[in-house]
């Protein structure tokens, strides 16, 4: 049994963290923070947690985040890297669910997000937390930086393709289509965010430029193993009026050796021992509903022209893009059976 601190425990990814480790059989959650709710019971906040917990909210204490095994940070961009340092040195583990740990390069991170890393030492050591492709590394690391929900989607679209051979596709070709339910840009009030803006309504957003691109890129320069290649692919959000749910639409050109391939095996081969990636058969509609509330990614291929690839990628951001990506993550560096906690059958209808 190990010991668990959330910090940033009243947005959507934190109050999901919890709801997961609350049902893990290894985890007892300890201290869950908020500089607004502390005191307050969480049950009085979140009613559906109303019986499974006595937990309330407490301001952040550093000395008690220190005592546990592992501490999730489901805070905005640059609380983690203010804390990470304290908490390595006690030999507590860190899972950061922001970017803070996501970007090695230090000056694309201070672009996109507007911030000087607090310690870029750290994060030199630091452990991409993409589970299926970063396993080894994972179980060894002591700070995680759990990937972006889109990304997520992108890189397990395509790792098959450039884990196999990288010349199978011509990488400048790449277009990401993406859309996320409104519970990706997290429990804030924002105009943008309220029902009468959103109901009814289909928007892109980011399209100059958005956060999650050079983290794609990065993510797949360590995939492929090249480098230089991915900056000029295209990737476009999009917001639709669910609360849950992510789905992207790859658009990829085939070399001739990509082309002559059968690519549903090779994505069939890939997979096989992933238990939480699902390759479906060859043109199917995966749908967004089908992994509503799990941990689950499906990916289904399309060829409609010759030497064009159509790859569908959907999860549940808060999930599998989220806080279940971040229990798997634990799960790895503990020890523990990669889906404890994780077993949740999709929500339909």
């Amino acid at each position: 049994m190990i010991t668990v601190g959330i910090v940033g425990g009243t947005g959507y990814t934190g109050v999901e963290l919890l709801r997961l480790l609350l049902r893990h059989p290894n985890v007892q959650v300890q201290v869950l923070t908020s500089r607004t709710e502390a005191g307050k019971p969480v049950a009085d906040m979140f009613p559906s947690l109303r019986g499974q917990t006595e937990l309330a909210y407490s301001d952040l204490d550093i000395e008690v985040l220190k005592k546990c095994n592992v501490v999730f940070f489901a805070t905005p961009h640059g609380v983690a890297m203010k804390h990470a340092a304290e908490l390595v040195a006690a030999n507590t583990k860190v899972i950061d669910l922001a970017a803070d740990f996501r970007l090695q390069n230090l000056e694309q991170f201070e672009k996109w997000y507007g911030l000087e890393h607090a310690c870029p030492d750290i994060l030199k050591d630091s452990v991409y937390g993409l589970s299926e492709l970063n396993r080894d590394k994972i179980k060894n690391a002591q700070v995680i930086g759990n990937p972006g929900c889109y990304p997520t989607t992108v890189q397990l679209g395509l790792a098959p393709l450039f884990k196999t051979n990288a010349t199978l596709v011509k990488p400048e070709s790449i277009i990401i289509d993406a859309k996320s339910g409104v519970s990706g840009a997290g429990r804030k009030a924002s105009l943008g965010m309220i029902y009468s803006e959103n109901a009814d309504n289909f928007k892109a957003y980011g399209v100059a430029g958005h956060r999650h691109h050079p983290e794609i890129v990065e993510a797949l320069e360590n995939i492929s193993g090249l480098n230089g290649v991915f900056d000029h692919i295209l990737f476009v959000p999009h917001l639709v009026p669910m609360i849950r749910g992510m789905l992207s639409t790859i658009y990829i050109d085939l070399t001739d050796e990509g082309d002559a391939l059968e690519l549903q095996k090779l994505y069939e081969d890939f997979y096989a021992n992933e238990q939480f990636v699902d390759v479906m058969p060859a043109n199917s509609s995966p749908e967004t509903r089908s992994v509503r509330g799990a941990n689950q990614l499906r990916i289904a291929l399309y060829k409609p022209q010759p030497k064009k690839l159509v790859v569908l990628s959907v999860q549940d951001n808060l999930v599998k893009g989220a806080a279940g990506q971040a229990v798997q993550n634990m799960n790895l560096m503990f020890g523990f059976a990669e889906d404890a906690g994780l077993q949740g059958i999709g929500l339909l209808p």
